[in-house]
């Protein structure tokens, strides 16, 4: 899986069209990220699990991605989503295993 840096087109847009709004979500990002212990990786695995819980697709890839570049693996990313099966049941769970093979190269 590789690990791309470029934003999606999407949002890209909603930096050009709405900065001042984009730069505070990326602080209160930043900010909550930083106010406790847990590590990038960490975080990002459990946004991946909470974007997957809610369907979110953007949100998977974006969350996937960013976990890897934090230092996860292909199969932290898989098994923090297969945890879910019994809390927001398979369906959900195989949909966002599939998200994240759309970010393979």
């Amino acid at each position: 899986m590789s690990v791309s840096d470029q934003p999606t087109s999407h949002y890209q847009y909603l930096l050009k069209t709405f900065p001042d709004v984009m730069a505070a979500v990326e602080q209160v990002g930043s900010t909550i990220r930083q106010a406790g212990p847990l590590d990038r990786k960490t975080t990002e695995l459990i946004q991946l699990a909470v974007a997957a819980a809610t369907q979110s697709t953007g949100a998977v890839h974006s969350h996937a991605r960013r976990a890897l570049a934090a230092g996860a693996t292909r199969q932290e990313l898989e098994h923090a989503l297969l945890v879910l099966i019994s809390t927001v049941g398979f369906p959900k769970v195989a949909a966002a295993l599939s998200w994240i093979e759309e970010i393979s190269a």
